[in-house]
């Protein structure tokens, strides 16, 4: 399995908005667009798609999968 990565910080700061802003945008608390912004907390796939919409983005834009290196086996 892999680490899912996004680009939330980086979508938000090009529409000049505070995590305030986008947390508000999606009925989240500042500290929860914080936790996904550090890859801290994996949203929900309702969230997901939350942030897509406020941000103006595809769900492939904001998030992905990154693969792991272990190659045990």
């Amino acid at each position: 399995m892999g680490t899912v990565r996004n680009r939330v910080r980086l979508c938000r700061a090009e529409k000049q908005m505070t995590q305030e802003d986008l947390a508000d945008s999606v009925g989240v608390t500042r500290q929860t667009i914080g936790l996904i912004e550090k890859e801290r907390y994996n949203p929900t796939i309702g969230l997901c798609l939350g942030l897509c919409r406020s941000l103006g983005k595809t769900l492939d834009e904001l998030f992905w999968m990154e693969a792991n290196d272990d190659t045990e086996g």
